[in-house]
């Protein structure tokens, strides 16, 4: 769990500059020196300022060459800062394979599954999809969240701590929300980041606290078993947006807010909620 809420903001500040941030920009962001801030950020998430910003430039340029699969190759990688050249060598160090070789895998969906392993599964149609998504202007969300890096796997476990620590928070209106920031088909397991949230009343004293925005999303009620989430996500990018004349809203993060959760059986009723415009 990331602890100190300077390197939150400082994730956060990378990940929405994502294309043209520097070092010396977060740090002045953050009002520490650039090598306070290396060794700190390196505390916190075992990775050095530098490699983590050319990682996720590597893996949203990735999730963009599977989303956005009329756009040239060379285009995507310009708005990364990467020649040619430079990107299909920096692509192939970090997934063992070519950009074009990786659009035509996500393009056929023939990745595997990222938590069930043997589990077949698949896009769902255009149609089907479209009669269950609505548009909607949602609300603002003032939360207490933790951050993790981790496997989307060990969100149940995270899940039960956070429930038991702040319990005395929860009301008959809490609304319990997760924020998600990574594609674990492009992003492996241990690098993944996401945010366990609940809803929680302005002047909540809780040190780790923030607003989540709501704003016009797509929004995707999912009923079903854990391991079929990843497919309706799926999906949403690969089948549903690529036929509107919407796109993601990368200014915020998507999220999914809870209405029902079996644990035992694995089951769940939720909003996959999807920022567009």
């Amino acid at each position: 769990m990331i602890t100190n809420e300077i390197i939150n903001q400082a994730i956060d500040y990378i990940m929405l500059h994502i294309e043209e941030v520097t070092l010396e920009e977060v740090a002045a962001y953050c009002h520490f020196s650039k090598y306070y801030f290396c060794r700190l950020f390196k505390a916190q998430t075992g990775e050095s300022v530098h490699a983590f910003i050319r990682r996720l430039r590597l893996e949203q340029s990735a999730f963009r060459l599977k989303v956005e699969q009329e756009r040239p190759i060379t285009e995507i990688s310009g708005d990364y800062g990467y020649s040619s050249s430079n990107y299909s060598s920096a692509f192939r160090q970090h997934y063992q394979i070519a950009p074009i070789t990786f659009r035509k895998n996500s393009f056929h969906h023939s990745i595997e599954h990222p938590f069930f392993h043997h589990e077949e599964w698949k896009v769902g149609t255009f149609e089907d999809c479209n009669d269950k998504i609505t548009v909607k202007e949602l609300p603002d969300y003032r939360v207490i969240y933790e951050r993790r890096f981790g496997s989307y796997e060990g969100i149940s476990t995270a899940w039960e701590i956070f429930l038991e620590k702040y319990q005395e928070y929860i009301t008959e209106e809490t609304r319990l929300i997760e924020r998600t920031f990574d594609d674990p088909a492009v992003t492996a397991s241990e690098h993944c980041i996401f945010d366990i949230c609940m809803s929680t009343a302005d002047g909540c004293p809780v040190e780790h606290t923030t607003v989540l925005q709501g704003g016009k999303c797509l929004v995707y009620p999912f009923k079903g078993y854990a391991k079929h989430i990843y497919a309706a996500y799926q999906t949403i990018f690969l089948v549903w947006l690529p036929r509107t004349t919407y796109e993601m809203d990368s200014s915020r993060s998507l999220f999914d807010v809870y209405h029902r959760v079996d644990s035992d059986a694995m089951r769940l009723e939720m909003d996959i909620c999807i920022p567009i415009k």
